[in-house]
């Protein structure tokens, strides 16, 4: 608070000095002028205004903030003077408007900075999904459903609201985390401090919500100095802040407070993520960290408004600004289709946490996707994937409405479609939910071939149905598991065998109590396994109730 009067009353200062004539001309009978007091009156006024804006915005304190009211002030400044105080106050007029145009210009002159300060590694395919791992494919919208329900649990619960709703991983499971907000003003007044925060797992859509008690006193919803961006900005005052807030839960279950900062790229214009300060929502305590330091428990220093903005500057600005309004040569629009802020945070098989976003083309009616890119929550460092050259993509828009026309009767749509690649297929996975925002069932469709779909209960279950219509289209189906190989010898007690096209998928049930799957495709010998055989696998343990075979001999028969 000290720092903000202070920077207001220098301030207003200046402002007085440079609109206060220090010349004047009285004419006869008329009362002399106060400067002293003109003088006094304006700083008082002036230092109210700018500590008033300053205090309401949230703005930073940098100098440069003060463009358009030095601009507005030594125009005052020039009405006011006479003789050759008006001729200086004229010349700080230009100055000041040269630096306005600067300033309202930068977006004009600085794509091609923009550009590079996002400039991505190219690459053309992400690797195959590890099919023994549960992708966190929870809707925010089912969950967030879950957790009103769930309301119950918090205590005084007429004073509170639910906040954001965020994905994170905490303890090695992924999971959404939404904190207990304040209602409204007069309920802050009253509580004082929020609760908690619910969690509820990312990955397991009958978990129920758990509400965790953890009183915080500087929340996006407290008010004056207890609100939390107010209390960040009056600690630091001079950062560039991007992003909204977001709670970050340590493995301890501690909640912490984190956003964004980082640099203009020209003037005023633009950003470049550099860091994240956080917060202790019990005692106000604040550290500053920069993104090589972002304490190991924190998935998203990057904002997802801060990546939305990045990806903006990637697909607009790839040959400047004028290309990006006439012509628009390899500019590519980002979806808005992400959960937050335009996109969708994603963790890969090691629990990373990383922003997916699809590009498609800006001509109107076009579903096709251009490429896809990959955003590192910690470090901010992106890849974009072009996909295979030689075929197209469908973007996630396309992906949505192939959903909505296949459960039209039921008026079923999709929320948060990731793009992964299953056994070496490009391929939306979208959570289906009904008209009440409850979780019906997970749809995947090929990127390339539309026409290759598949529907189930969980994500696993509707991963091995995909395989199966793959390998009936007569796909070559990639091994994309992490899964250790598994031996054994067993004995045929049933087998089932089915027409794909040029190939047949043989389904085993051996004397270990265990289902085996093999295409011809792989190994040609399955066609004449018979009931009673005595077989030696070699197949994948994925945990899937049918286990892909990658090697297979006949021991009875060779």
């Amino acid at each position: 608070m000290i720092n903000l009067l202070l920077f207001s009353l220098v301030a207003g200062i200046v402002s007085a000095i440079i609109i206060v004539p220090l010349t004047s001309t009285t004419k006869e009978g008329q009362p002399s002028f106060n400067r002293i007091g003109a003088l006094s009156a304006t700083v008082v006024l002036m230092t109210a205004v700018i500590f008033a804006f300053y205090y309401m915005t949230n703005m930073d304190r940098n100098w440069t903030s003060l463009w358009a009211l030095f601009l507005i002030v030594t125009i005052a400044g020039v009405v006011q003077a006479t003789g050759k105080e008006r001729s200086f106050k004229v010349l700080l007029a230009l100055v000041a408007l040269a630096g306005s145009a600067f300033i309202l210009s930068a977006p004009l002159f600085n794509a091609n900075q923009k550009y590079k300060a996002v400039e991505m590694d190219q690459q053309v395919e992400i690797k195959a999904f590890d099919e023994t791992k549960t992708p966190a494919s929870v809707p925010p919208q089912f969950a967030r459903n879950k957790m009103k329900k769930a309301f119950g649990q918090v205590p005084n619960t007429s004073y509170y609201e639910l906040g954001n709703l965020q994905i994170q991983k905490v303890n090695d499971k992924f999971v959404y985390i939404a904190p207990v907000e304040f209602s409204g003003f007069f309920r802050w007044l009253n509580g004082k401090t929020t609760p908690g925060y619910f969690t509820m797992s990312a990955t397991d859509s009958a978990d129920n919500p758990k509400f965790v008690k953890a009183e915080m006193v500087y929340t996006p919803s407290s008010y004056f100095h207890k609100q939390v961006e107010r209390h960040m900005r009056m600690e630091l005052p001079d950062l560039i802040f991007y992003g909204d807030v977001q709670l970050e839960i340590d493995d301890d279950g501690k909640p912490h407070y984190i956003r964004s900062y980082g640099n203009f790229i020209t003037a005023r214009n633009g950003f470049d993520v550099q860091g994240i300060v956080m917060v202790d929502p019990a005692t106000g305590e604040v550290n500053q960290y920069p993104l090589s330091e972002v304490p190991a428990f924190i998935d998203g220093a990057v904002s997802p408004e801060a990546v939305s903005l990045q990806n903006s500057y990637f697909g607009k600005y790839v040959h400047g600004f004028w290309n990006s309004i006439v012509g628009k040569k390899d500019v590519k629009l980002p979806s808005d289709e992400g959960t937050e802020a335009n996109v969708s945070p994603i963790f890969d098989e090691n629990g990373h946490m990383y922003y997916f976003t699809d590009f498609t083309s800006p001509k109107e009616g076009v579903d096709s996707m251009l490429g896809y890119a990959l955003t590192d929550g910690r470090t901010g460092e992106a890849t974009y994937y072009t996909g295979n050259l030689e075929e197209s993509y469908m973007d996630s828009q396309g992906a949505l409405q192939i959903i909505e026309k296949k459960f039209i009767e039921k008026r079923w749509t999709g929320e948060m479609p990731v793009l992964y690649n299953f056994y070496g297929e490009a391929s939306w996975l979208t959570p289906v939910l009904d008209s009440n925002g409850f979780l019906q069932n997970y749809f995947i469709v090929s990127a390339a071939n539309p026409e290759i779909s598949v529907f189930a209960n969980s994500p696993n279950e509707a991963l091995r149905l995909y395989k199966t219509v793959l390998q009936r289209g007569g796909s070559t189906v990639d091994g994309s598991s992490n899964a250790v190989e598994g031996k054994t010898a067993a004995a045929v007690v049933r087998v089932y065998k089915e027409r794909a096209d040029d190939f047949t998928i043989v389904s085993i049930l051996a004397d270990d109590g265990r289902n085996y799957i093999v295409s011809t495709e792989a190994v040609p010998l399955a066609i004449y396994i018979e009931e009673g055989d005595r077989l030696a696998l070699t197949y994948y343990e994925t945990g899937e109730l049918f286990l892909p075979v990658k090697e297979m001999k006949n021991l009875t028969i060779e």
